[in-house]
C-alpha cells in the first residue's frame, strides 16, 4: 500500500509502500528498493502496548502476587485447624493491615508466610480458640523462635492486646493429635480421648502446683502429661515398658527432647505425694509410681497439704536437733533417718554441701539454722532456699553458679591471714603421708641404681 506525502530521498519517487519484514514493518521505495524509514520501533510507546484510560484511573487496584499467595496460605491454615469463619475473616483483616506496614512490606517471603500464621494465632487467641505457637510453627514448618519474633512484632505494630492462654485449655486439642484410639492401635494400647484428656489435665494442674510449668514451653509438658496419663490409665506391663520414643512412634507425633526431663520432674513430684498415701506400704519410687497416679490425682489436694505438713515438721525437728547438739553429726543422721519425707534429707545437710546460690530467701517461713562452723560460710546472704522447701521452681533448685568478681592482685608479703579451710588443704592425711614417703623412697632407689 502506497503512503501519500512521502518521497524517496534517493530517486525522488513517491511510490513508497509499507513492507513487513518479520515482526518489524518498514517503508520501502518500489522504484529503487531503498529503505525510506525504520522508525516503527522508535514510535512504539515506552513500556510496551498502550494502556486504556479506564485501567489507569481505576480506584481499586489489584493486589500483588505475594499478598494473594499469603492470603491463600492463611486460608489453608484456617481450614487445617477447622476454625470458624469469624476467625478466618479476622485473620485476613490483620494480615492485610500488617502486610502494608513498612516493617513487613520489604521482607523475605518466608517472613511473610510466617506473618500469615501469626495472624491466625492472634485471631484464635482473641476469639478464645486454644491454639499454641508450637502448632502454628509445625503447620508452617518454621522455627518457633522465628514465629515468636514475628508474632511479637506484629502485635506491637497493630497494637493488639492478645490474652495468654492457659495450658489446660489446649490439652483437649493437643491430645487429639495422638492417634491412640482403637482404630489406630491394638486394643491393649488403645485409650479413649476423653479419659486421656481428663487424666492429662489433672497431671498438668499438679505440675503447675509444684512449679514445673513455670517458665516452660507448653508442648513438652503436655506430651509428658499425656504419656504418663496413658500409662496410668491401664498400668500393665506392656504399657509400663513402653518408652517415650515408642509411644510417639505409635501415636504418630514428633518427640520433643525436653519431654523426657518433664517426665522425670513429674515422677519426682508424684513420688513425694505417693509417700503420703497411708494405705501404701511399699516404697514409692519412679519405677512404680505410675501405678499410684490414680490415687494421687484423686486426692492430690489432701496429699499436697499432708506432704507440706510433714516437710515442715521435719524441718522443725531438724532445726531443734541442730540447736541442741550442733557438733553431733550422728544424732542429726539418726533424725534424718526417722524423717518420713525423703526430701528432708537434703534439708538437714550442712551448708558446706549446698553451695549453689539462687536468690533471696527472706520470704521462706521455714529455714534451717546453720551449725557453727566456718565464719565465711555464715556470711553468705543468699543460700539456695530451693533445696529447703518441698516444691520450688527448677531454676531455683538447679541454680547456676554466679561468677565471683575477682579482686585485684596484690603484693604478697607473707603476713596475710590464712583461713582454716586453706590450712586444712595443706595438711596431709595419713594415707597421703604414706604415699609421699613411698614415692620418695622409690625415687631415691632409682637414683642410686643409675649412679
Amino acid at each position: 500500500m502506497s503512503r501519500p506525502g512521502l518521497s524517496c530521498p534517493g530517486c525522488g519517487s513517491s511510490n513508497v509502500v509499507e513492507d513487513d519484514l518479520y515482526c518489524q514493518s518498514q517503508l520501502v521505495c518500489v522504484d529503487c528498493g531503498s529503505v525510506v524509514s525504520e522508525g516503527v520501533l522508535a514510535n512504539d510507546p515506552v513500556g510496551g502496548s498502550d494502556v486504556s484510560y479506564s485501567r489507569t484511573t481505576a480506584v481499586a487496584k489489584r493486589p500483588c502476587a505475594n499478598l494473594i499467595k499469603g492470603l491463600q496460605r492463611l486460608k489453608a491454615i484456617c481450614r487445617t485447624l477447622r476454625v470458624h469463619g469469624e476467625i478466618e475473616d479476622l485473620s485476613q483483616t490483620y494480615y492485610n493491615q500488617a502486610y502494608q506496614h513498612e516493617n513487613f512490606i520489604k521482607v523475605s517471603l518466608q517472613k511473610k508466610e510466617v506473618l500469615a500464621g501469626c495472624c491466625v494465632l492472634v485471631s484464635c487467641r482473641l476469639l478464645n480458640w486454644p491454639i499454641t505457637l508450637g502448632t502454628i510453627s509445625c503447620l508452617l514448618d518454621a522455627d518457633s523462635m522465628v514465629v515468636g519474633v514475628v508474632y511479637q512484632e506484629m502485635i506491637k505494630i497493630l497494637n493488639i492486646k492478645a490474652p495468654i492462654i492457659n495450658i489446660t485449655d489446649v490439652m483437649e486439642a493437643h491430645s487429639q493429635e495422638y492417634k491412640i484410639s482403637s482404630p489406630h492401635v491394638p486394643e491393649e494400647f488403645a485409650e479413649n480421648s476423653k479419659d486421656l484428656t481428663k487424666r492429662a489435665v489433672a497431671l498438668v494442674e499438679l505440675a503447675a502446683d509444684s512449679w514445673i510449668v513455670t517458665g516452660r514451653k507448653p508442648i513438652p509438658i503436655m506430651m509428658a502429661a499425656i504419656y504418663l496419663a496413658w500409662q496410668s490409665l491401664k498400668p500393665t506391663k506392656p504399657r509400663l515398658k513402653f518408652s517415650l520414643d515408642k509411644f510417639c512412634q505409635m501415636a504418630k507425633v514428633n518427640k520433643h527432647k525436653p519431654a523426657m526431663k518433664r517426665i522425670a520432674e513429674m515422677k519426682e513430684v508424684l513420688c513425694k505425694l505417693g509417700q503420703e498415701i497411708p494405705w501404701i506400704r511399699e516404697e514409692v519410687n519412679p519405677d512404680n509410681v505410675v501405678k499410684q497416679v490414680e490415687d494421687i490425682v484423686q486426692y492430690r489436694y489432701a496429699l499436697l497439704r499432708r506432704a507440706l505438713r510433714t516437710h515442715e515438721n521435719a524441718l522443725l525437728e531438724c532445726e531443734a536437733g541442730c540447736e541442741d547438739s550442733p557438733t553431733a553429726p550422728s544424732q542429726t543422721s539418726e533424725l534424718v533417718e526417722e524423717t518420713p519425707n525423703s526430701s528432708s534429707v537434703e534439708q538437714c545437710e550442712p551448708k558446706a554441701e549446698n553451695t549453689e546460690r539462687a536468690g533471696d530467701g527472706d520470704d521462706i517461713p521455714f529455714t534451717v539454722s546453720e551449725p557453727h562452723g566456718d565464719p565465711q560460710d555464715s556470711q553468705d546472704p543468699t543460700p539456695n532456699w530451693g533445696k529447703r522447701v518441698l516444691f520450688a521452681p527448677p531454676c531455683v533448685i538447679h541454680a547456676k553458679k554466679r561468677r565471683v568478681a575477682q579482686s585485684e592482685l596484690k603484693d604478697v608479703t607473707g603476713d596475710e591471714e590464712i583461713s582454716d579451710s586453706e590450712i586444712d588443704s595443706y595438711i596431709r592425711t595419713p594415707r597421703e603421708a604414706r604415699d609421699f614417703a613411698l614415692t620418695q623412697k622409690m625415687l631415691s632407689t632409682s637414683e642410686s641404681k643409675k649412679s
